[in-house]
């Protein structure tokens, strides 16, 4: 088995754990200090996991050059539009259109790595790719009285362009993120992983920490109430952020997002088990497409 598949099942794990932590926070603070926090108690684990590997394991650290600096600036700025976007779908009755699209994330950074890094895909990858995707937009629809031929038909509603404008934006900051790293060129993909998301996550700490001083600066008092469980979202999305970015230095970042859709297999597993919920005939035929996506993958690869 390649290194890059247990280091993204692991942090499809560790983000799932993270989100469920993010929630419990909405309770006590807004949506932009429940996004701020895997951030900006995150950044200090960043910094640490690149002091242990260069202190302690002995990996030198990377010279940094301006292709770097660029992706990284791209890749940053575009993951906080994305999810800025994701999270503004809430706002609209329908929601879940948009949520939808936004699942195509893993298609879209299949098209920018193309376009941008000169990355193919084959067949196979192409296949497990729609195959868990559609699984996925199963999945955000399942919920609601919206049919599966309204959501095909809706491709030109608000909904649907803010869900595809947000996978968009996660699709090139995949990207990014992964010719960032690549930009580096060594020592390994361990410390130019670790050395990527440190300066990553401190860039966008400060990118959102000064739109709240200047927009809302009363998030930024209930942030620093609710600092002890903030410290485990950051700790949970740090560690999770730091196994994405290893697996998309190592493979390519649409095939890492394609197999990272087991995020959704931990979400309902912890439903079923833990909440003792129901799902619906949807969404196990979504789960379905999602496992099935993901074998297609391991088997071509």
């Amino acid at each position: 088995m390649e290194l890059w598949i247990p280091i993204t099942v692991a942090a499809a794990f560790l983000q799932n754990v993270r989100s469920a932590m993010q929630k419990h926070l909405k309770a006590v603070m807004g949506t932009t200090g429940a996004t701020f926090v895997r951030f900006g108690f995150g950044f200090p684990f960043a910094l640490f996991f690149v002091w242990i590997l260069n202190q302690v394991v002995g990996y030198q650290l990377p010279a940094l050059n301006a292709g770097f600096f660029v992706w990284a600036v791209i890749g940053g700025l575009g993951q906080i539009a994305a999810t800025f976007l994701l999270v503004h779908l809430f706002s609209f009755r329908n929601f879940a259109v948009g949520t939808a699209y936004s699942r195509t994330e893993p298609a879209q950074a299949a098209l920018f790595g193309l376009l941008f890094l000169s990355e193919t895909v084959t067949p196979g990858v192409i296949l497990a790719i729609v195959v868990s995707m559609f699984g996925v937009m199963l999945i955000s629809v399942a919920r609601t009285e919206f049919s599966w031929r309204a959501l095909l038909t809706s491709v030109g509603s608000r909904t649907a362009l803010i869900g595809l404008a947000s996978g968009t934006l996660f699709g090139v900051s995949a990207v990014a993120y992964r010719a960032a790293s690549l930009a580096l060129g060594g020592p390994n993909f361990m410390m130019q992983a670790a050395v990527t998301l440190a300066f990553v996550i401190v860039f966008q700490t400060v990118v959102m920490g000064a739109w709240m001083l200047w927009k809302d600066r009363a998030e930024i008092g209930r942030i620093a109430k609710a600092w002890k469980p903030s410290l485990l979202v950051g700790l949970a999305g740090a560690c999770a952020s730091f196994g994405w970015f290893m697996a998309m230095t190592l493979q390519q970042a649409a095939i890492v997002k394609s197999l990272a859709q087991i995020e959704m297999i931990f979400t309902f597993a912890s439903s079923v088990f833990f909440f003792r919920e129901r799902i619906n005939w949807l969404e196990t035929i979504g789960c379905i497409l999602i496992v099935g996506g993901i074998l297609i993958l391991l088997i071509v690869n």
